[in-house]
C-alpha cells in the first residue's frame, strides 16, 4: 500500500463544493425510502395505534434487513471507490458485480430466516398479542422484498463509487412514488389494512432491485462470481456487519423497553424513530459523498486530500444537522399529529422530542465522520466504536429507562448519549490521522 501523493484520472477535489455536488443527488436518493415510510406510518395510523403499534415492530425487524443492506453498499462503495480513484472505472464495477451476487445470496437467505423466525420475534418484542400478531402478518409478506432491497444497495454501492448519481436518482424515486401511491390503496379500497403496506413495501423492493441489475447489465463487464474477491468483499462487510448488528441489537431492545410502556409509547416511539431515521438517511448524503470522494482520494495516493475531505464532511454535516434540528424543534407540536389522532401518543411523543431535536447538530458530524472511515476502509475502528458505545452507553441507558420506569424520554436520552460517545471516539480517530492509507486496496 503506497503512502506517496500522486495524481490519478479518478481522484477528486477536496473542496466543500464537490462534497454539496455529490451530496445533493444522494440527499434525495436517502430521502426518499424513509419519507416513504413515513407515508407508510401516516396511512397505517389511521388504523388505530395497535396497528401502527404492530407496524413498529414488524418494521424494526425489516429495518435489520435494510441496515444489512446498507453494510453491504457501504462496503462495496468503499472498495469501488479505491479502483475508480486509481483511474479504473471496470474494476469498480466488477466489485458492484460481486456485491450482487452476495446480495441475492443474502436476500434469499433473509426470506427463510425471517418466515421461520417471525412468529417468534414479533412475539418477543411486541407488548402484547394483539400487536404481534399484526406485526408478524407485516413482516411474513414485507420480507420477500429482501433479494430486491439487497440488490438496489449494492447497486447504489457501485454507482456511488463511480460518482454516478443519475440512475439511482431515477430508480429510488420511481419505485418509491409508486409504492407511496399504492399503499393507501392496498390498505383502504382495496381492504387489506395492514397487509396492504406490506404487499406496497415488498412490491417495491423488488422492483427497486431490478433497476439496479439493468444498470450493471448495461455496463458490459463479466458477470461471474470471483471467490477471491467475494472473500475480500466479506472480510470487509464482516466488521461493518458487527457495527450494523450491534446497532440493530440497541434499537430492538429499546423498541421491547418502550412496548412494556404501553401501545401509546410505542405507537410513539415508532413516529419518532421513523422521523430519526429520515433525518439520519437525510444527514448520511454527507457521509456517503465522503465514502467516494475519501475513497477515490485514497485510490489515488492523495493523503493530504483526504485528510482535507473529512474536515470540510465534518463542518458540513454540523452545519446540516443545526439546520435539521431546528426544523424538528419548531414542528414538536405539529408532526405527531399528521401520523395519529391519538392524544396519548401525541404526549409521549412529546417525552422524546427535545432530546430528538437536541442531538441532531451532533449526529451530522458523527455520520459525515462515518462516512470518511469507511471511504478510507477504516471499517474494523467503526466496529469498535459501534460496540463500545452501544454496549456501555445506549443499552444500559435504555434498560434503565425501563427499570426506573422513566418512560420514552429516557429511552431517547440513551440515544443521545449514544450520539455523543461516538462523536468523542470518531474525533480521536480524526486527530491521529493513522487511517489515511492510500493505494487502490486497503
Amino acid at each position: 500500500m503506497s503512502t506517496v501523493e500522486r495524481g490519478s484520472p479518478g481522484a477528486p477535489e477536496a473542496s466543500l463544493g464537490r462534497l454539496v455536488r455529490l451530496a445533493a443527488p444522494t440527499l434525495v436518493v436517502l430521502a426518499a425510502e424513509p419519507l416513504y415510510l413515513l407515508v407508510d406510518s401516516a396511512v397505517v395510523g389511521r388504523l388505530g395505534a395497535v396497528a401502527l403499534a404492530s407496524l413498529a415492530v414488524g418494521g424494526g425487524l425489516m429495518a435489520v434487513c435494510a441496515w444489512l443492506g446498507n453494510v453491504l453498499a457501504y462496503g462495496t462503495t468503499s472498495r469501488a471507490a479505491r479502483q475508480f480513484g486509481a483511474g479504473d472505472r471496470a474494476a469498480a464495477v466488477a466489485e458492484g458485480v460481486q456485491a450482487s451476487w452476495l446480495a441475492l445470496a443474502g436476500g434469499c437467505l433473509m426470506i427463510l430466516v425471517g418466515q421461520l423466525s417471525a412468529g417468534p420475534a414479533c412475539r418477543a418484542l411486541a407488548g402484547s398479542s394483539e400487536v404481534a400478531a399484526g406485526a408478524e402478518a407485516w413482516f411474513r409478506v414485507a420480507v420477500l422484498g429482501a433479494p430486491g432491497l439487497l440488490l438496489a444497495t449494492a447497486g447504489n454501492g457501485w454507482l456511488r463509487a463511480v460518482q454516478d448519481t443519475a440512475r439511482p436518482l431515477r430508480y429510488v424515486l420511481g419505485v418509491n412514488l409508486l409504492s407511496a401511491a399504492a399503499c393507501p390503496l392496498l390498505v383502504y379500497p382495496a381492504g387489506l389494512g395492514l397487509t396492504g403496506s406490506a404487499v406496497a413495501n415488498a412490491g417495491a423492493q423488488t422492483l427497486g432491485g431490478l433497476l439496479f441489475v439493468r444498470a450493471l447489465l448495461a455496463e458490459r463487464v463479466s458477470l461471474r462470481p470471483r471467490p477471491a474477491e467475494l472473500g475480500e468483499q466479506l472480510r470487509l462487510g464482516r466488521d461493518l456487519l458487527l457495527r450494523g448488528l450491534a446497532f440493530q441489537a440497541s434499537f430492538l431492545t429499546a423498541a421491547a423497553v418502550v412496548a412494556r410502556f404501553g401501545a401509546a409509547s410505542l405507537a410513539a416511539h415508532q413516529i419518532a424513530l421513523q422521523l430519526w431515521m429520515f433525518c439520519a438517511f437525510c444527514l448520511d448524503a454527507v457521509a456517503i459523498a465522503a465514502q467516494a470522494l475519501v475513497g477515490a482520494a485514497l485510490g489515488a495516493g492523495q493523503a493530504a486530500q483526504a485528510r482535507a475531505l473529512a474536515r470540510r464532511a465534518a463542518s458540513l454535516g454540523a452545519g446540516c444537522g443545526t439546520a435539521v434540528a431546528v426544523l424538528i424543534a419548531a414542528g414538536w407540536q405539529v408532526i405527531p399529529r399528521w401520523f395519529t389522532d391519538d392524544p396519548r401518543v401525541w404526549a409521549a411523543a412529546a417525552d422524546a422530542w427535545p432530546w430528538f431535536a437536541a442531538m441532531q447538530p451532533l449526529a451530522g458530524v458523527v455520520f459525515a465522520l462515518d462516512g470518511v472511515l469507511i471511504g478510507a476502509g477504516d471499517a474494523r475502528y467503526l466496529r469498535d466504536v459501534t460496540i463500545v458505545a452501544a454496549a456501555g452507553v445506549f443499552l444500559p441507558g435504555a434498560l434503565a429507562a425501563g427499570w426506573w420506569d422513566l418512560g420514552l424520554g429516557g429511552v431517547w436520552a440513551a440515544l443521545a448519549l449514544f450520539v455523543v460517545a461516538r462523536l468523542a471516539l470518531l474525533l480521536a480517530r480524526l486527530r491521529h490521522g493513522g487511517w489515511a492509507v492510500t493505494g487502490s486496496r486497503r
